[in-house]
């Protein structure tokens, strides 16, 4: 029988080429990617061209279906307004899915999503989201799109119309480059819950462009492929050089070194770990390091900080 993880649903429910144009613009969805300007970041603390400065933002959904009016914009509010308030200001952001908490059958979408959208507009950088399980059917093995068993559900059709096309895109998996001069980095961001041969096609193709630094990002962890249709993609990951794969999914803070990466699901999603919620800060540094960062929104006290090379391997 199908069932929802536990952690997630608590009722029943009926990222070729890499493009040039910065935040975004000017790209086909699923076939490539806008360019990232790593020398024109916004507000105070804006990076130089050899800089690398991102954020990343976790799972922000209500705690039951269709609770809109329980959203929880005072949590995500301060994170937006914390990155955006972060020195040096990152020069974008990206998040790891679950944006809503929505039934297929009913009209809450749009005002949940508009309620994230009006968070994420504290921050003066572009947004580069993932896919949640939330965006398909609410199901972790859920699978969107046209073509596809779950076909385009109104919860994928408002996540494609409200954050993924004001950036350009018009599927749900696209590719940003950034080139630093002496470096170049790719974001490779994977929808799971849209899951064809196709986007693992075009997943090999983008793995295989060579950069200095490869981030994947994807709604389910490396341990969650077993329950999804995208298990694939962490095969076709395997086999490319990797930096650091971001996800979500389940609502923690973790780092699993072993599978060079993180979990960030603490957005404002029901935490179901000791963490509180937070955001992540990953800035390169002058010997070509990444420090991966996480901080309590409320505190600003550090939750976690590690290095790593380009390799992902320890720093």
């Amino acid at each position: 029988m199908r069932s929802y993880r536990s952690h997630q649903m608590r009722t029943s429910l009926a990222i070729s080429l890499l493009l040039v144009a910065a935040c975004g613009g000017g790209g086909v969805g699923g076939g490539g990617g806008g360019g990232i300007d790593a020398g024109s970041g916004s507000g105070s603390g804006s990076g130089s061209a050899s800089s690398l400065v991102f954020a990343v933002v976790g799972d922000t959904r209500p705690p039951s279906i269709d609770d809109t009016a329980n959203y929880p914009s005072p949590i995500i509010d301060k994170i937006y307004q914390d990155i955006e308030s972060a020195t040096p200001h990152p020069q974008f952001a990206i998040s790891t899915g679950d944006y809503q908490y929505a039934s297929t059958t009913g009209s809450e979408q749009a005002a949940q999503l508009a309620k994230y959208m009006s968070a994420r507009s504290a921050f003066d950088g572009p947004l580069y989201p993932a896919m949640g399980n939330h965006e398909c059917t609410g199901y972790t093995d859920s699978n969107c799109g046209t073509g596809n068993p779950d076909g385009t559900t109104t919860n994928m059709t408002a996540f494609l119309s409200m954050m993924v096309s004001p950036i350009g895109e018009t599927e749900p998996y696209y590719a940003k480059s950034i080139d630093g001069g002496a470096w170049t980095a790719k974001i490779v961001v994977v929808a799971c819950n849209a899951w064809t041969t196709a986007q693992n096609t075009w997943l090999g193709q983008q793995l295989a462009m060579p950069t200095t630094y490869t981030f994947v990002v994807r709604h389910e962890s490396a341990a969650d492929m077993s329950d999804t249709k995208c298990s694939q993609s962490q095969t076709t990951i395997d086999d490319y050089p990797l930096t650091l794969l971001v996800v979500g999914h389940t609502h923690e803070y973790r780092h699993v070194s072993s599978a060079k990466e993180i979990i960030n699901g603490i957005g404002g999603a029901p935490l179901t770990s000791g963490t509180n919620y937070g955001y992540t800060i990953v800035t390169r540094n002058d010997d070509g390091t990444l420090t991966v960062a996480t901080y309590d929104y409320e505190t600003h006290k550090t939750i976690d900080s590690f290095t790593v090379k380009a390799d992902g391997t320890a720093g």
